[in-house]
């Protein structure tokens, strides 16, 4: 069991909700892999049109929770406002915060981020912001109040894994307190499985399984090695070495020796 935003959750894999081929296809990975919290766009659903109305209606049908997020945004204002929108429409105070600084590499704009952050906190918003893996840029973060922090493993939807564990290791040791899940760049169960034992607290992650042969197995896969790598890092992992060492004692053990 695990909190996030106030919530008592035992499922550490959080998914995201487009390019399913199929709503159908989405509520069977979400049954397969026993998710409990969806992301889900605003802006993909269009609430002033109605756009997205049985989008909605079919993700309300499921048994999981809503985190919005402001995937799309540019500015901070931009972010805020989707925010309040957010808020109006799912009935969450929950965001997920993203502020995008560059168009090609989706990487976030850490001033406009943090600029985004203080005001929504100050709003009575829980925020969860999406982040790259930088120290500093988490330590403002947390100082405005944000207790639950995202930061990327890799690109998204790059599905490299992870690029740079040594700075994820970083903010694990330094922030023991904040609730650290990895979002973006997964590709493979086994990437899920390192962010864990690396001691993150979840995974979100979304195309590895919507773009999957078979999403509803793939998002089961997933869970399981979400589940494993935590059961690893509770358990506490061998620290790797340099050198061989024999298993077996050999102490007291028999041996024969043939002459010729």
């Amino acid at each position: 069991m695990w909190t996030l935003g106030g919530h008592l959750l035992k499922n550490r894999l959080i998914l995201g909700t487009a390019q399913y081929p199929s709503p159908e296809i989405l509520r069977q990975a979400i049954l397969q892999a026993q998710v409990e919290v969806v992301t889900l766009s605003l802006r993909r659903h269009s609430p002033e049109t109605k756009g997205g109305q049985a989008f909605w209606e079919f993700i309300q049908s499921c048994p999981v929770k809503i985190l919005p997020n402001t995937a799309g945004c540019y500015t901070a204002k931009e972010a805020i406002t989707i925010a309040h929108m957010a808020r109006d429409l799912f009935e969450t105070s929950w965001i997920k915060l993203e502020v995008i600084g560059d168009s090609y590499y989706l990487q976030p704009d850490p001033f406009g981020l943090l600029e985004a952050a203080s005001v929504l906190l100050q709003e009575g918003f829980q925020v969860l912001p999406y982040t790259t893996e930088d120290l500093v840029l988490a330590k403002r973060l947390i100082d405005v109040g944000c207790n639950t922090l995202m930061p990327w493993g890799s690109l998204i939807g790059s599905g490299k894994g992870i690029s740079n564990p040594t700075a994820l290791k970083a903010l694990r040791n330094q922030f023991p307190q904040t609730t650290l899940i990895l979002d973006a760049g997964i590709g493979a169960p086994s990437h899920a499985a390192y962010a864990m034992e690396l001691g993150f607290d979840g995974v979100l992650l979304n195309t590895a399984v919507a773009l999957a042969k078979d999403p509803p197995s793939m998002a089961g896969a997933f869970a399981k090695a979400v589940e494993a790598g935590r059961q690893a890092y509770e358990a506490g992992l061998m620290v790797p070495r340099d050198f061989a060492v024999v298993s077996t004692p050999i102490v007291g053990t028999p041996f024969w020796h043939v002459s010729k």
